[in-house]
């Protein structure tokens, strides 16, 4: 029985652990607040990351990080990409012959590195792998089919990762791009908050799938530029996350980009404060980076000057139109 240790208890960390658990892994999870423990333990769910599900009574919990990985086959790190880097430090001394599993997706803002340069900041091991596609917790959950991309440079990773996260509604596809894999999961979250901004706009079904193809474009563009394989757009991890996360209202990001047109100063504030966008964090990141690189893509720039330079919504539409 391989044993999985996952680090962080939100809706994806407990819906992966799920999966594990059905694979009949000895699965075993990590939060960081005795609070959230308390209650995991004690209700066997978390109502407001997850509601209706209920935790396997043979997924342990606990709050000491050595306790969860010591002994582990494979460490899954399901936290937000902004408190990667707390994780690997923590987990700096601890690693011995663990496989890796990526499952955050993001950049860093002060680096603008990508979550698997954060770890190997920290943690010396060549066993890693990213996992990412379109996925929601609530659908992982529901035992319906779902397809990930597994990016990674290491058999031994990606045979371990196979036989433990992959069965009769998990598909995996795997790739040796880690970065393409990276670079998909990071910006679909960002060109969601668009899409949804779009969607607050009252723009129609063909204006949509106008904005989500040239966005497929540039991010083929970005990941070349970047050192990947621009295919891996067509991957899972590439058109499915982008697909999903751009047209559903499930999205946190997508959400957020409607209300930005629909709501209140106040009501913006409030969603902000009690949901994680990981597109509000990434654009700052993605927008440096690019800036950076050279890198030519305007539709960041737009957002990032909607969000952050007060410029009018309304210009995304007129954008689509002038783009080159």
């Amino acid at each position: 029985m391989k044993k999985v240790s996952v680090i962080g208890t939100g809706a994806y960390g407990l819906a992966l652990a799920s999966i594990f658990d059905e694979n009949k892994c000895l699965v075993k999870m990590w939060t960081k607040f005795e609070d959230e423990l308390l209650q995991l333990v004690n209700n066997r769910s978390n109502e407001r990351v997850l509601p209706g599900f209920r935790i396997s009574d043979n997924i342990a919990i606990t709050t000491d990080m050595k306790d969860c990985v010591t002994d582990s086959d494979l460490i899954v790190i399901a936290v937000p990409a902004g408190f990667v880097d707390y994780i690997s430090i923590l987990l700096k001394d601890l690693v011995n012959e663990q496989t890796i599993l990526i499952a955050s997706k993001g950049i860093e803002q002060d680096t603008c590195l990508f979550v698997n340069d954060v770890l190997s900041k920290h943690v010396k091991t060549d066993k890693v792998a990213v996992i990412s596609g379109p996925s929601f917790a609530i659908d992982i959950v529901s035992k319906m089919p779902i397809g990930l991309t597994l990016a990674t440079k290491s058999l031994e990773a990606c045979k371990l990762v196979q036989e433990t996260l992959a069965n009769n509604h998990v598909k995996l596809r795997v790739t040796d791009d880690i970065y393409g894999t990276e670079i998909c999961g990071s910006i679909k979250n960002v060109i969601a908050i668009a899409s949804g901004i779009l969607d607050g706009l009252g723009a129609n079904e063909s204006t949509k799938a106008m904005f989500i193809t040239e966005s497929l474009h540039d991010i083929k563009e970005l990941i070349k530029n970047l050192g990947g394989n621009g295919n891996t757009i067509l991957s899972f991890a590439g058109f499915g996350d982008l697909l999903l996360t751009c047209t559903s209202t499930k999205s946190r990001n997508f959400s957020f980009g409607r209300i930005l047109v629909t709501a209140t100063f106040d009501e913006i504030e409030e969603y902000k404060r009690t949901h994680t966008i990981e597109g509000l964090y990434t654009l700052k990141s993605i927008y440096t980076l690019i800036n950076n690189k050279s890198v030519d893509m305007p539709i960041i720039d737009l957002i990032y000057d909607i969000i952050f330079n007060k410029k009018e919504t309304k210009e995304l539409l007129t954008f689509l139109v002038e783009k080159s």
